[in-house]
């Protein structure tokens, strides 16, 4: 009669052993981190950096900020270094649970899917920031000195990321909504003019009103869609006859 009452705290020591170990990486790589903080900073900066006018700088408008919004890119820096080991240690915790089908596909979902969130933030990074701060560059008014507060343009950078990172999933949900009978791969294709309206939409809405910058982001949504469907199907082949 215990045994169930044991088997789960079992879990929950397990559960809190991992996330510890997890916790104490993404520490580890900090610490090793932290001497280098406003070097990272400056290196998340550069995109803005190269098109502010000649003698253009960022300012800090909080007495604390020149300190803390390094350190807040260094956490950041460290968390997506150690993210290998932490899905490691997610991925630990959970495959003794999933049957054998499901490990083979769930390992592969995993890893694509942070593949993808790495390429969506290196996208924004070397081909978003410089085309959306160039053209703010170009439209500030004569006389007007074009600067940022260096805290909020981590909160830019970083709503930016999440958002391009979270833009390059379309491919996974989409294997995702196929394998678990949400939709029909067939129907997805149906969609497909649909999709390329509300990318458009969505580029509309979440870039600056020039048409390079909603290129940018609307004809990756369409190709990511693409290959979303592509990979539904290669992961939803019907069984052969006689297996």
């Amino acid at each position: 009669m215990d045994l169930p009452e044991e088997s789960f705290l079992s879990h929950l020591i397990e559960l809190r052993n991992r996330l510890i170990r997890a916790l104490l990486s993404i520490l580890a790589v900090f610490l090793c981190l932290f001497p280098w903080a406003k070097d990272l900073y400056s290196l998340l900066a550069q995109p803005l950096l190269a098109k502010l006018p000649s003698g253009g700088q960022m300012i800090a408008t909080d007495v604390v900020g020149v300190f803390l919004v390094p350190m807040k890119v260094a956490l950041m820096v460290s968390f997506l270094i150690a993210l290998p080991y932490v899905l490691y240690q997610v991925w630990a915790f959970v495959a003794p649970g999933l049957y054998v089908h499901e490990k083979r596909l769930a390992l592969p979902l995993v890893l694509v899917s942070v593949f993808l969130f790495f390429l969506g933030m290196a996208f924004a990074f070397f081909l978003v920031f410089p085309t959306v701060f160039g053209f703010m560059a170009s439209i500030a008014p004569e006389g007007v000195a074009w600067m940022t507060d260096i805290d909020k343009y981590l909160s830019f950078v970083m709503s930016t990321f999440l958002a391009f990172g979270m833009a390059f999933e379309v491919p996974v949900a989409v294997v995702l909504l196929v394998l678990a009978g949400v939709v029909e791969l067939r129907t997805l294709k149906e969609w497909r003019s649909y999709v390329i309206v509300g990318s458009f939409v969505v580029a509309a809405v979440f870039t600056p009103p020039d048409v390079v910058s909603q290129f940018m982001l609307a004809i990756p949504l369409c190709l990511l869609y693409e290959l979303g469907m592509q990979m539904a199907r290669f992961v939803n082949k019907p069984p052969k006859d006689g297996a």
